[in-house]
């Protein structure tokens, strides 16, 4: 099968969050399996020289955005079997950040999806399946259904798209997405592109691609409620048969501890020795008190209140009354920079806070701590808790989206779970749990190596979750999960530069 991946970010090349390592790891996944796998993201200045200097043109050409004709060029590389194009604007993507600075991201992003189109007859790839990621690419399947259906070349091109994070929509006035992508008044319907009175990326690829699939079962259904829906509810629960939660995975061979060069020692499940190591040199590095007896709770994530912040801000003083130390590495609201900014002097040797996007650092925070602590108001899949449980680390989480999926709390009577769970958005819910876990840790180390060696004998691969999106393409191009007609193409449709 020939499969086109159209995303903002993938590992290794440029990242901001989970988009960019599901992009990266599923792609070579498909491709080892026998597919021709190709994926396209922007060339963003802060990609890597080690890359940009690997890259070769393929073809430049012009993308009209109403009345205006950008030049867009197209770079290709090939990595681990999989063939990685980027598009090339200087003025769109050679600026200091990747997202949300301007005022002109539906430009920028709009630029991006007619691009994709455009050069596909020019590299000569005509893709069974266009699969494209969160809103930055959700025009895709609009312009490809409202705009470019009707030629032969593009017609039997099927489309799925994939929601990382429903928050995040691509939400921007009528008049401007009108004026760059040249879509008349007739579409702008509430059963089309009309959102609230707006433009919404993401609606329009819930609208218009043949299936749509989130990254986690749990999240699929929580994003048909009101409470999770971000207003989109009504619209998902209407497609829900073309709905699916597919699980991401995690690069098993990167987050391998017993390969990991970034940690002080490798450990195994059969030997974990070197774990010990671990969690000495990272409260060494960190400026933590060296006392191995003393819980270490990490947590590695954006810094916001979807993450659960709030929680933790509200019952800090009680979490510390545990004699725990807390390891906390992430970017984001400068109100949780200040919470741990104080935490760090009010509890002078057990808190330690980095404010950096810091890869190695979070490999040592994985595989050096003993608990992690994800306790998200919202959740699509999570894969700080995988990546914690395969170096031994036990999840403390709230049973919401992926988190929900991945981790079973223990049970007591049963001997069943693989970490602790609360299930209310509360923060002394969490309290209670994180104190259950310590106990456990303090009190009962058989039951503790149980957990661990149950986190870490896991199998968080892609290899399955690969299968259901492979099972998901060929029913897409066989046109069984489409349930009702797509909307009509508009009468006279502009093409811009096929």
């Amino acid at each position: 099968m020939k499969i086109l991946f159209a995303a903002s970010e993938s590992v290794p090349f440029v990242k901001t969050g989970g988009l960019a390592d599901v992009v990266g790891a599923l792609a070579p996944v498909l491709a080892a399996e026998g597919h021709d796998v190709r994926v396209i993201i922007p060339d963003f200045g802060a990609i890597p020289q080690e890359y940009t200097n690997q890259m070769v043109h393929v073809c430049d050409f012009e993308v009209q955005l109403g009345w205006r004709r950008q030049y867009c060029g197209i770079e290709k590389l090939i990595k681990n079997g999989v063939t990685w194009y980027f598009m090339d604007n200087k003025f769109y993507f050679g600026r200091p950040y990747i997202y949300g600075m301007g005022g002109d991201e539906y430009e920028r992003f709009g630029f991006f999806c007619r691009g994709v189109l455009n050069m596909l007859p020019l590299i000569d790839f005509q893709p069974d399946v266009i699969h494209a990621h969160d809103w930055q690419s959700g025009m895709i399947p609009a312009l490809l259904k409202i705009q470019y259906a009707h030629l032969p070349f593009y017609a039997n091109i099927k489309t799925v798209f994939t929601i990382h994070n429903l928050q995040y929509q691509g939400i921007f006035g009528i008049r401007e997405v009108q004026d760059v992508l040249g879509l008349g008044d007739s579409l702008w319907t509430d059963d089309k592109l009309e959102c609230f009175g707006c433009a919404n990326f993401m609606k329009a690829a819930l609208v218009y691609s043949d299936c749509i699939t989130t990254v986690s079962p749990s999240y699929s259904e929580e994003i048909q409620t009101a409470y999770y829906g971000e207003r989109l509810d009504g619209l998902l629960r209407a497609r829900k048969h073309d709905l699916h939660g597919v699980l991401n995975g995690i690069d098993m061979a990167e987050y391998n501890p017993a390969t990991d060069n970034h940690i002080a020692k490798v450990f195994s499940v059969d030997n974990k020795a070197g774990k010990a190591a671990c969690k000495a040199a990272l409260q060494e590095e960190l400026g933590l008190d060296i006392k191995p007896d003393v819980p270490v709770i990490g947590m590695v994530g954006r810094l916001s209140n979807q993450k659960g912040l709030d929680l933790v801000d509200y019952v800090i003083a009680d979490m510390m009354r545990l004699d725990i130390q807390l390891v906390v590495l992430g970017m984001g609201e400068g109100r949780y920079f200040n919470l741990f900014s104080w935490a760090e002097t009010e509890y002078k040797g057990r808190v330690a806070a980095r404010f950096t996007m810091d890869h190695a650092l979070a490999h040592r925070i994985y595989a050096g701590t003993d608990m992690f602590l994800m306790p998200s108001q919202f959740e699509p899949c999570g894969l700080s808790q995988m990546i914690a449980m395969r170096y031994g680390t036990v999840p403390i989480v709230r049973e919401t989206g992926g988190l929900r999926d991945t981790v079973l709390s223990y049970n007591d009577f049963t001997g069943e779970g693989n970490g602790f769970t609360f299930f209310n958005y509360n923060a002394h819910d969490m309290l209670h749990t994180i104190e259950r876990a310590v106990d456990f840790y303090r009190n009962q180390p058989d039951i503790w190596v149980k957990l661990q060696n149950r986190g870490m004998e896991g199998d968080y691969s892609w290899t399955h979750s690969a299968g259901e999106y492979m099972k998901l393409y060929q029913a897409a191009l066989e046109g069984k999960k489409e349930t009702e007609p797509a909307p009509e193409p508009e009468k006279n449709p502009v093409v811009m530069d096929v």
